[in-house]
């Protein structure tokens, strides 16, 4: 693969990228109108601030222990609240939890909103998050429950501050990267810095990493969301379900530039979290840093998230109880990586087995 011309990509390619963000979102606005859009639990704002909007749902007074959602900071955070059968929310709200999902939010296109990086997301406003939820009455440390790129900055939110996370839940959450472990390593090693390429933007349209993914990994982001498609339309509620997920997809928004460049160079180039070699904030932090007990849960048939992926971690990390779960897959989730989220058996199997763990019930 040639090395890409991000200097001769210029202007017009950028405006032409965010006219297909747009273009997206007003496709999904559509599938809204007609029907598939999410149905949300009741919440409350906790907190916010620019980039982030901390929810809390049930009520204020609500005993036991507490939770906070990490959502990946591309799409909306909705997705773990899809529809009242498909809701990882409600899974926490009927074992007793006080749930709480940090929404992150788009930022401003120019000035401080191009400056958000990984630190901003995994550190300060996670914290701030705990902050409020303290201030909130939740009692004890949270549970830390991340998805995808979430699970990550839930990973390093959990290996800075050890001390003050219950437990890490890490669902399908990539945190090695490398030739045998990661889709996008060529695509990655074809293309110059990551920060020059956000140079090129300000912030990265949600169509060019759509694009991006695609070309790494097509048969994850075109031909199994076609082929559940197809496979669904037998089974009205698994295409409801699909098509909620389908709206799903048309509502990403911008990443801030520096995140995506540190992501990009930090994690899928340097591979620095694995080898102990991140530095959040003036400390260096890897596996060996992260001490609360931690439950990692794969899809053994994933390309895009491989176990490859996720087991170095899970088994460098000094967690003193330690489990892995493994997500088989259902019918009528669209992108089979949100099937953890999404999935009937996902509900039906996966989160009570996550929550007899949390609870102390299955040995490590």
């Amino acid at each position: 693969m040639h090395a890409m011309n991000w200097s001769a990509f210029g202007t017009l390619g950028a405006m032409a990228l965010k006219q297909m963000d747009r273009s997206r979102q007003a496709r999904g606005q559509m599938m809204e109108r007609a029907g598939y859009g999410p149905r949300p639990t009741p919440s409350s704002t906790v907190h916010r601030e620019p980039g982030l909007h901390l929810r809390r749902y049930g009520a204020q007074a609500a005993e036991g222990p507490s939770v906070l959602l990490v959502p990946a900071p591309i799409k909306r955070a909705y997705i773990w609240d899809l529809a009242p059968e498909r809701s990882v929310v409600r899974r926490w709200t009927e074992r007793g939890y006080r749930v709480y999902l940090a929404e992150w939010e788009p930022l401003p296109d120019a000035g401080a909103g191009q400056a958000f990086g990984l630190a901003d997301y995994a550190d300060r406003l996670l914290g701030a998050c705990r902050q409020a939820m303290d201030a909130d009455g939740s009692s004890g440390h949270p549970v830390l429950a991340g998805h995808s790129l979430g699970g990550v900055l839930a990973a390093i939110h959990s290996c800075l501050h050890p001390d003050q996370v219950r437990a890490t839940l890490l669902l399908e959450a990539p945190l090695h990267f490398g030739p045998d472990a990661c889709c996008f390593h060529k695509l990655v090693q074809a293309t110059p810095d990551a920060h020059q390429v956000a140079g090129t933007f300000g912030q990265v349209p949600g169509a060019f990493l759509n694009t991006m993914s695609a070309l790494a990994e097509p048969q994850a982001f075109q031909w199994e969301r076609w082929m559940d498609r197809w496979l669904s339309l037998g089974d009205p509620q698994a295409l409801a379900t699909h098509m909620q997920v389908e709206r799903w997809t048309h509502d990403e928004f911008a990443l801030p530039g520096q995140l995506f460049g540190d992501i990009v160079e930090c994690l899928y180039r340097g591979d620095r979290l694995m080898r102990g070699e991140l530095e959040i904030g003036g400390r260096r932090i890897g596996p060996q840093d992260l001490r609360t007990p931690l439950l990692s849960v794969v899809d053994p048939r994933s390309k895009l998230i491989p176990p490859a992926a996720v087991l170095p971690f899970h088994e460098a990390a000094a967690s003193p109880r330690k489990q892995v779960l493994h997500y088989e897959g259902d019918i009528g989730v669209n992108l089979q990586h949100v099937g953890v989220l999404v999935g009937r058996s996902a509900h039906a199997r996966l989160w009570p087995a996550v929550f007899d763990w949390l609870d102390g019930r299955v040995e490590s």
